[in-house]
């Protein structure tokens, strides 16, 4: 459930990955760290 799980939205956002808890929507907000 923390930063480093990638099974999560944040752990995805972290990570910088996405899938199907988080899906690329518009090209502004894609790249935050």
């Amino acid at each position: 459930m923390g930063k480093g799980d990638k099974r999560t939205k944040r752990g995805k956002i972290f990570a910088g990955s996405y899938g199907k808890s988080r899906t690329v929507r518009n090209k502004k907000g894609q790249k935050k760290k």
